[in-house]
């Protein structure tokens, strides 16, 4: 008896059962489609893969669905090799990663697919059985009999499951699994429940891959136009033509710091190949997502390290979607994406340094107005007044000094806010008389740590 209670109270510390965890507490639903593939044909997925594997305490991880993209079409069925390589790589490095979180046992793997708490690193058997193959085919015109896969019968279990949470699809190759999944329900359902199936899902794709790359023009070959046309009021859509690029970019810009602080860190590190084209386009996907208290992903148009997003025409010049490839979008996408960048990339190196060493730094907490958590606060404010805010209650985990930065997002409401005093932990806001609608403020909370990490909180003030 003496041996089973510390073990049942570590399971206890470690992995809450999901009855117990408030929605606050819980990770958000991931699936990734991916065109993983050898090194020298296309070396990003892997780099992508294997950062989302340093991440894995903060997405529940769905499903890894292998499948068509840009450069295999059909997808080799031997090119899922790499996908479980960057698994191999995880289950190595999971006791170091496991530290971070003071985290000792895995639940049972029945309890692992029921609903994750943040801060819980799933096991490698977990992760591997969420490992499916997709279509291996491209295209709308691969849509239909014949096309199903596990991966589009996974989606649908998983939509089917009794969780109010959403399911966000990251497409890192072409997303016609969702659309064939879809397209299944819609042949043996009802209209009422094929509309609440597919509000299920939000989707955020890396340009549009359902092709082969020599017919990238040829928009209405892929499965995704149908997607935008068919469910543009069901379906939350990002089509991202700008981030992906940037962030090729600036990885290119500052590899010196990857291969110094990433490749070759851990199993994982080791996986992490050399880049041929750019370096980890299909990351904002799954960086959109990230619960970092920067954005709330069901709002686009909050900026968050995968840049910014409106709803507009899209490169089709026929669907509308979630876009930021037109100016000034563009510009102001692509300047969220390089002014997160150096925050970004420090907060992957940190933890590759527990990838390597099981010790490193951990990001600070935040709290305003007693409210400690990565979703948004809410307040009212009456215009021309003035509110306080108060994160002085704000802490570092590793007992860090934490340095304060306030700014408003211009891009969300009509008037800019007077903020007092924006790098003291504690503020005096005042909102114009001539303010409507919402001002969305962001704290930015840097420590003086190891790679100087940063945590955020958005507060979005409503005024009446």
């Amino acid at each position: 008896m003496k041996a089973f209670l510390p073990l049942c109270l570590s399971l206890l510390l470690s992995a809450p059962s999901a009855s117990t965890a408030s929605s606050e507490s819980l990770k958000p639903r991931l699936v990734v489609c991916t065109d993983i593939a050898p090194a020298d044909v296309e070396p990003d997925d892997m780099e992508s893969m294997v950062r989302l594997m340093a991440y894995a305490d903060l997405f529940e991880i769905e499903a890894l669905i292998t499948t068509v993209g840009w450069n295999c079409d059909p997808y080799p069925t031997e090119w899922a090799e790499y996908l479980f390589r960057v698994v191999a790589a995880y289950r190595k490095d999971l006791p170091n990663l496991m530290r971070r979180s003071s985290q000792r046992n895995f639940l049972p793997l029945e309890k692992e697919q029921a609903r994750q708490r943040i801060g819980y690193w799933p096991s490698a058997d977990y992760v591997q059985s969420r490992c499916v193959m997709g279509s291996q085919r491209g295209g709308i015109k691969a849509i239909g009999e014949g096309n199903d896969s596990p991966g589009s019968d996974l989606l649908i279990r998983l939509a089917d499951e009794n969780d109010p949470r959403p399911i966000y699809v990251a497409a890192w190759g072409g997303a016609n699994t969702l659309a064939q999944a879809i397209w299944r329900v819609k042949q043996t359902r009802t209209a009422e429940q094929l509309k609440r199936f597919v509000n299920k899902f939000r989707i955020y794709t890396i340009t549009d891959q359902d092709m082969q790359y020599s017919m990238r023009m040829n928009r209405a070959y892929s499965s995704h136009q149908w997607l935008r046309q068919e469910f543009r009021d069901e379906l939350q859509f990002i089509w991202d033509e700008g981030t992906w690029q940037e962030q090729c970019e600036l990885g290119k810009r500052h590899w010196q710091q990857h291969a110094d602080h990433i490749q070759g860190k851990g199993a994982l590190g080791k996986e992490y190949s050399t880049y041929k084209w750019g370096v980890e386009g299909d990351t904002p996907s799954f960086l959109y997502l990230l619960p970092n208290g920067l954005n709330d992903p069901d709002d686009p148009r909050q900026c968050g390290w995968a840049g910014y997003h409106e709803r507009g025409l899209c490169p089709d010049s026929l669907t509308t979607a979630w876009t930021s490839w037109q100016e000034p979008v563009r510009s102001a996408s692509i300047g969220y994406k390089t002014r997160f960048y150096p925050d970004e990339l420090n907060d992957f190196m940190a933890r590759m340094q527990w990838v390597a060493e099981g010790k490193g730094n951990h990001n600070p907490i935040v709290i305003v107005n007693r409210s400690k958590g990565r979703q948004p606060v809410h307040v009212k404010a009456k215009a021309g007044k003035t509110i306080r805010l108060d994160a002085s209650r704000t802490y570092d985990p590793d007992g860090d000094l934490l340095y304060y930065h306030w700014w408003q997002q211009p891009e969300i409401g009509t008037a800019k806010a007077d903020i007092d005093h924006p790098s003291l932990s504690s503020i005096v806001v005042s909102i114009p008389t001539n303010a409507t609608g919402e001002i969305h403020l962001i704290l930015e909370v840097h420590d003086d740590g190891p790679f100087h990490l940063v945590s955020y909180q958005r507060i979005c003030i409503h005024i009446y």
